[in-house]
């Protein structure tokens, strides 16, 4: 106990410094082919995730006085730390022609404040002829507007996220308060620090829920409230020694990691019901406080200590993986699982080796007269109507099945945020108005220096650029293409008509004046290297699914590269956040397969060597199977995608349900050798016995988990939801469909020479080898009657 507190305090020291993760979970490994383009894209060119939006479509915006609001609210933003840059309407400028200095010079069109509506009206004009801002700044056809905030690198990836995200809402909220027009926000950095936000958030509230739904079940269960503070306090330790591992580990809290705790509560509870449940058996069989705790320990200690492996197991797995988010998730998870283990079976017995003797209040709930009554018509059914068991169970199996063929794997850049949200409706503001917001990035390989500005090359990126356009889902794109025809309209005085790339004879004419041009905002080295020998093609794409983005990318971007560039000596590479996104979920859900493949192998061999029956190891693994089938079933036929948060359910459950198959086998061993090997009765009694802490435990599990439904983010959801429903048809096929097997698979025989090592378990019946843990002294007996007392001695020795 001393050692344990010790090791609490070490944890709960560096505890102290867990952080949440603020950077991009990193979904493809660092040697990927796509993510070393990536890599190189970032350093030649910066982030290209790195953009807030603020969008409006009023038309009360375009007077004087909400337009002067408009201007104050972009220069607050632009005055926060860690903006780099803001561009917006009051904000822009246009090439202007300086025929003295043969350079354009960049000049604001709304250079001071605005005082009257004609004014206004003529400065408008003036912006809308600026053809480069035309469908990127500004909508022509419904006057919908944005204001685009760059934020710098150090500030998106730490803490300070979150202080310059609400910074910027509250001067939104400023402008909203003074003009009456809603704005709209959206862009990577502003979601994932609402997500991030939200992780911290909910953390909290789901670590206080699941600890007050399973300690109300406990007390429910037991009835006193001593059954309830200890293994509570066995959940605090563990949930510090998760956030101290996080530390220990160098890692941070992310959406994943961040279920830990609430998790670890929901799995770690049922340590202590099987605990106390067979402590309260054995007392009540022969009121020997110490003798019961003792076989607790020695006993169902060996059998609990394989149960937490097999759910270790399940996290694990995970570890295994080149994804970094489900490595740490199931490192710590995992550790932390076998860490429950140790610090149950330590501090159950411990404390309740100090508290009194159990009285009839604490031994009532073996005798709860509902759940016994349950457990007798299971045991009629699974002795009377076997035949009903089976056809019930291959319905299910076979429409599952069905339903696993519907299964789609989609996910979405914003995939965790409801539908109904704010953020998705405002999300779906950018999608009407400017195709989306999500970045695209294309990188063009010239293969010569100054190979960009070769006006051949030129026209054939505009030709591409124009067919990107013409797709709905791809907003209009920015590329040094973008600049030249701007600077060849400043040429000609603004002229919008001239917005065009200039031929071979207005190149002489125009180009000098580039080659004399300064980049003081860093805007034209954002888009050209150095060299002038690679170029940036920038876009942003609709939030449409992964499948349909990755159609869009393979089937209809590609294949136009393939046919357009063939002969031109360029090289395209498509890259960018969002499609590392779409990469990165395929990674994730077939990490996951192999995951749960490899959870099924090694469970599988603890089975075989428990039992060292093949019989006994497929009759353990059916009833934990076909739960996965189902609830996969449930998915194809609710539309339920498959993406990473469901994928993540089947290697956890797998790991959780196949524990009440081992209690349940573990025991009917023992009934067996204790019944003559005789399968009905050794079933019956099996049922009866184990089967009220299997439905203890499956009820606490479904109760725990169910509560992350509560979730802001659809991915928690869908864990909670799917990984209840599982635990519980995992509970009713080990219940009902296991026992069953065993009435028709079995024949009982078993050598008694063979002693596998599920025979350490015991549940609760009589064995010989525990008349010699009595302990004489505690036997009273007349003082004047020696012989008689030496006469009992001999009688308890045989």
């Amino acid at each position: 106990m001393s050692i344990l507190v010790a090791i609490t305090a070490f944890m709960g020291y560096h505890a102290r410094n867990a952080e949440m993760s603020y950077d991009f979970a990193k979904t493809v490994p660092s040697d990927d082919p796509d993510m070393v383009v990536f890599q190189q894209f970032k350093q030649e060119f910066g982030e290209d995730g790195n953009l807030v939006a603020l969008g409006i479509r009023d038309s009360s915006l375009y007077t004087p006085e909400n337009f002067e609001r408009l201007r104050e609210l972009s220069t607050t933003i632009a005055a926060l730390p860690g903006v780099n840059d803001v561009l917006s309407l009051p904000l822009i400028q246009r090439l202007e022609k300086d025929t003295a200095e043969r350079r354009f010079a960049l000049k604001p069109i709304f250079n001071e404040s605005v005082k009257d509506q004609e004014t206004l009206d003529s400065l408008l004009k003036v912006a809308e002829g600026q053809k480069f801002y035309s469908g990127r700044l500004i909508n022509d056809q419904n006057g919908a507007t944005l204001i685009l905030v760059s934020i710098n690198r150090e500030v998106l990836n730490s803490p300070k996220r979150l202080g310059l995200t609400e910074s910027i809402i509250d001067a939104g909220t400023h402008f909203e308060e003074s003009t009456n027009i809603d704005l709209k926000y959206a862009g990577l950095p502003f979601v994932r620090s609402v997500v991030a936000g939200k992780v911290r958030n909910e953390m909290q509230i789901f670590l206080f829920l699941s600890v007050a739904v399973t300690a109300f079940i406990l007390f429910l269960f037991f009835r006193t409230w001593d059954a309830v503070l200890f293994p509570i306090i066995v959940i605090a330790v563990i949930v510090v020694w998760v956030l101290g591992s996080l530390v220990l580990f160098n890692y941070k809290i992310t959406l994943l990691t961040g279920l830990i705790p609430p998790v670890i509560v929901v799995i770690g509870i049922p340590n202590a019901v099987y605990l106390l449940n067979k402590y309260h058996q054995e007392f009540e069989k022969h009121g020997n406080k110490i003798m019961a705790i003792s076989r607790v320990i020695r006993k169902i200690g060996l059998v609990t200590l394989i149960t937490n492996f097999t759910t270790a197991i399940g996290f694990l797995v995970l570890a295994t993986t080149d994804i970094t988010i489900l490595k740490e998730f199931g490192i710590v998870a995992g550790v932390n699982i076998m860490a429950t283990f140790l610090v149950s079976i330590i501090l159950i017995p411990a404390v309740f080796s100090w508290l009194p003797a159990p009285g009839g209040k604490q031994l009532k709930h073996l005798k709860f007269k509902i759940l016994d009554f349950a457990l007798t018509r299971m045991d009629l059914l699974v002795h009377r109507h076997r035949i009903y068991i089976y056809g019930i169970t291959v319905v299910l199996v076979v429409a599952a099945v069905f339903g696993t063929l519907k299964i789609r794997a989609v996910s979405y850049m914003v995939d965790d945020i409801p539908a109904d949200s704010q953020i998705k409706q405002d999300l779906a503001f950018f999608e009407r108005h400017f195709s989306g917001i999500m970045p695209l990035e294309i990188v063009i390989d010239t293969h010569e220096r100054r190979g960009v500005i070769d006006v051949r090359n030129l026209q054939k990126v505009e030709q591409f650029e124009e067919f990107l356009e013409s797709n709905q889902d791809i907003s209009k794109p920015v590329s040094i293409v973008s600049f030249v025809k701007a600077a060849k309209q400043a040429f000609y005085n603004n002229n919008p008509a001239r917005y065009s790339l200039p031929d071979r004879r207005e190149k002489n004419f125009i180009f000098p004046y580039l080659q004399g041009q300064n980049d003081e905002s860093g805007l034209f080295s954002s888009f050209v290297d150095s060299t002038l020998q690679k170029m940036r093609i920038s876009m942003q794409v609709a939030d449409i699914g992964s499948h349909k983005m990755d159609s869009l990318i393979s089937e209809v971007i590609q294949p136009q590269i393939d046919s357009m560039f063939a002969e031109s000596g360029m090289t395209l590479s498509i890259t960018g956040t969002t499609p590392l996104f779409i990469k990165g979920n395929k990674f994730l859900i077939e990490n996951l397969r192999m995951s749960l493949l490899l959870a099924f192998l090694i469970i599988s061999v603890i089975m075989a060597i428990l039992f060292v029956n093949f019989r006994m190891i497929l009759i353990s693994l059916i009833p934990n199977i076909i739960p996965l089938v189902i609830t996969a079933g449930i998915m194809g036929f609710a539309g339920i995608p498959l993406k990473p948060s469901t994928a993540l359910i089947f290697s956890i459950v797998f790991g959780i349900s196949v524990d009440d198959s081992i209690h349940f086998l573990a025991k009917y061993r023992q009934e067996l050798f204790a019944n003559k090997f005789f399968v009905p009765v050794a079933v019956s009694k099996t049922l009866r016995e184990t089967g009220a802490s299997m439905m203890y435990t499956s009820i606490i599990l479904f109760a725990g988990f169910v509560i992350f439904a509560g979730s802001g983010f659809g991915g928690t959801v869908a864990l909670g939801i799917l990984t209840s429903v599982t635990l519980l048809i995992a509970m009713f096929t080990n219940l009902i469909l296991l026992p069953s097997l065993l009435m028709s698979i079995d024949d009982g025989k078993r050598r008694k020479d063979a002693h596998p090592l599920i025979e350490q378990y015991d549940d609760g019946f009589y064995q010989e080898d525990e008349d010699e843990e009595i302990d004489l002294e505690l036997i009273r007996v007349g003082n004047n009657e020696a012989a008689e007392k030496e006469n009992v001695s001999d009688k308890i020795k045989s």
